[in-house]
């Protein structure tokens, strides 16, 4: 509609239409224009910090990737310790993914196409196929799906920049997957939800949670949940930030187990432990701390904290038991780093980033804040040729 600058001639307008008898549509409160709520989306305002570095990229000659031929039960050979399989880092204040193999070698990126459309990347996973991978961006409002090949984006939800409840909108998303049927899974934080959402039609399949009711009564209310992840036979591993709640829950919403992590102040992203028996999470505060436990006890079976020096923790997102090694890897968030910590001396073994010191050409990150292997592709192979 374009805009009447002319009142003159406006009203010149109105007075034919009067002489000509035609009724003259009355503007009701209905039809203005709407002001923006949490059902149409409210604007965000975008801060130096939200855009961090920028459109960055590590400047490595990237090598040619190699074929899918392994999945997560059946994975590629291990490159054994301190690493057994590259992997991919949700570099978040960078705006990129980074792929990294054991010996350091930066062997795939994905720099930011648009601040607008992608930055804050958060959480990154890949699917069950090993070709495409889902990632969250928490202050970006978004969740996407990106091609690992073609190095594009192929799916969005969410409106950048915009924050709601309302059909296409989310309230800080955090932790993004591609479940083995095709659907895309997040925890909308702030809108106390965990969805469920068809990437055909972008339908929501699946709404546990309801938002403006935050509080820890799964599945039908949620405490402000952080982390979705799935388990092997399809049930959902549920973290709340709120009492650092772990929820089971099937498919079908019903909750098999519910517990507050032990130790735990703010639990990040649950994890199953490789035997699908235990749950390891990171707890993200200062010191940071990482707990393995039995739900079914809360007995503790392997914990880490340090409280200060060169080997504690600050903010740590990630948590994950290694296969092959049953190391653990960390993501140390505000240390700007992804460790590696011995499962029996608890020595750091494995490190890429700089404690405190932030960039993004090789060896450097700006606030990692996701990780997964990359157990499809045998780079072993590929890097000795």
């Amino acid at each position: 509609m374009k805009k009447i600058t002319n009142f003159s001639q406006s009203a010149c307008s109105i007075a034919i239409l009067i002489v000509l008898g035609l009724s003259i549509p009355l503007i009701s409160k209905a039809q203005k224009p709407a002001k923006p709520n949490s059902e149409t989306g409210l604007a965000v305002t975008v801060t130096p910090e939200m855009l961090g570095a920028g459109q960055v990229s590590s400047g490595a000659v990237l090598p040619k990737i190699p074929p899918v031929t392994g999945n997560r039960s059946k994975p590629v050979a291990s490159w054994g310790k301190p690493l057994p399989y590259p992997i991919v880092i949700a570099d978040r204040r960078n705006n990129r993914l980074i792929e990294i193999a054991p010996d350091k070698k930066i062997i795939w990126e994905f720099p930011s196409p648009s601040l607008k459309l992608y930055r804050g990347n958060e959480d990154v996973n890949f699917s069950a196929d090993g070709k495409q991978l889902a990632v969250s961006e928490e202050d970006n409002f978004d969740v996407h799906i990106v091609d690992y090949e073609s190095r594009q984006i192929t799916w969005t939800y969410g409106v950048p920049d915009t924050r709601g409840k309302g059909a296409g909108l989310l309230n800080y998303p955090d932790d993004a997957h591609l479940l083995a049927d095709g659907n895309f899974l997040t925890a909308d934080i702030r809108n106390c939800r965990v969805l469920i959402i068809n990437p055909k039609d972008n339908k929501i399949l699946t709404q546990w949670g309801t938002p403006g009711k935050c509080k820890h009564n799964p599945p039908t209310e949620l405490a402000y949940p952080n982390g979705a992840t799935p388990l092997e036979n399809g049930d959902i591993l549920v973290s709340e930030i709120t009492d650092a709640k772990i929820s089971r829950i099937t498919r079908e919403g019903k909750v098999v187990w519910s517990v507050s992590a032990p130790n735990i102040r703010y639990p990040s992203d649950a994890f199953p432990t490789v035997d699908g028996k235990q749950v390891i999470v990171a707890d993200f505060t200062k010191p940071g701390r990482v707990v393995i436990f039995d739900p079914a006890t809360r007995k503790i079976t392997w914990e880490y904290f340090v409280k200060e020096g060169e080997a504690s923790l600050d903010h740590c997102s990630i948590a994950r038991e290694l296969p092959d090694t049953g190391d653990i890897l960390i993501v140390d968030d505000l240390n700007d780093r992804v460790i590696v910590v011995d499962r029996k001396t608890k020595a750091i073994i494995w490190q890429y980033g700089e404690k405190g010191k932030k960039g993004f050409t090789p060896g450097l990150l700006n606030y990692p804040d996701g990780v997964d292997l990359d157990v499809f592709r045998d780079w072993k192979s590929a890097l000795s040729r």
